[in-house]
């Protein structure tokens, strides 16, 4: 059986679009989808005695199992091909997300949520969901182009290889072109050699990831792919390109430019500011993948 698509499901809006995202997915891929709900502990500034001796209560356990229901069946209803199921998971969120995405070839959340998702990309749960879970990870935000490019940012470490080839294999599998960027900040003027001219490093940037990506275009001979190098701020660059983007994927540690790309500038940059969803891929997660 085919690993699932996970998706983080909260009854938002951004949870309704990561659910539309991964409905056609796993139509496009014959995956199945789960819908998973997790309840998170009422905050501790909350008064005592209205918090339930047993958490989740019958009442909240049924409310959202009803829920997921729900949001399934329009879901079926709108794309009758789609295979959907739900579970109802007691969070923490990040924990129980990143648990459950062991047995998932995806991990699929919106950009904003409630409930057990509140907050997704901007506090502690994005940060250890989009680290350390078992499968590459979408945070669906923007308005993609479907039939624009997919977009990966690309520098040579391990990390960015294995994001560009979950690049390619989703580009070809879409019936999309793939664009290839490599981006660094070039030194300030101060600190530049005499002998330093822009337009070598470039070259030469640019014949490092033709090197990179020529395995692909020999194995995709169909796939429309291009490459840019690029001397400017990576964050910038990325954020860019994904304006005309259907997906913009990048992997999870790197060197140069996208050094430090899940717990920098640069991934705050994309996350806070992409127009497109953002794929994130990990090494270990690739690797349990393939297994």
């Amino acid at each position: 059986m085919n690993r699932p698509i996970l998706v983080g499901y909260d009854g938002s809006a951004s949870a309704d679009a990561a659910l539309a995202w991964a409905v056609a997915e796993g139509i496009r891929t014959s995956t199945p989808v789960v819908l998973g709900y997790a309840f998170e502990w009422p905050p501790a500034t909350a008064p005592i005695i209205s918090a339930p001796e047993v958490w989740p209560d019958a009442v909240s356990r049924r409310d959202a199992e009803k829920m997921l229901q729900v949001a399934a069946a329009e879901a079926v209803e709108a794309h009758p091909g789609a295979e959907i199921t739900t579970v109802v998971l007691d969070g923490p969120a990040a924990i129980r997300l990143r648990e459950k995405s062991r047995d998932a070839a995806l991990l699929v959340v919106g950009n904003r949520g409630h409930g057990g998702f509140a907050d997704l990309l901007l506090g502690s749960t994005s940060v250890a969901v989009s680290a350390h879970a078992h499968c590459p990870v979408v945070v669906v935000r923007g308005e993609p182009y479907p039939d624009g490019p997919v977009v990966v940012g690309v520098d040579g470490s391990e990390a960015s290889l294995l994001a560009l080839r979950f690049a390619v294999d989703h580009a070809a599998g879409s019936g999309v072109g793939l664009r290839v960027l490599r981006a660094w900040s070039p030194p300030a003027q101060r600190w530049r050699p005499p002998a330093f001219d822009p337009r070598e490093i470039v070259a030469a940037e640019r014949a490092l990831l033709d090197d990179e990506v020529a395995p692909w275009r020999e194995k995709y001979p169909e796939l429309t792919i291009t490459v840019e190098a690029v001397g400017d701020s990576p964050g910038r660059v990325l954020v860019d390109a994904t304006r005309t983007a259907s997906l913009v994927v990048v992997g999870s540690r790197g060197r140069g430019g996208f050094t430090g790309l899940l717990l920098g500038s640069v991934s705050q940059q994309l996350l806070h500011h992409s127009h497109s969803p953002v794929a994130v891929v990990r090494e270990t997660a690739v690797l349990a993948a393939s297994h």
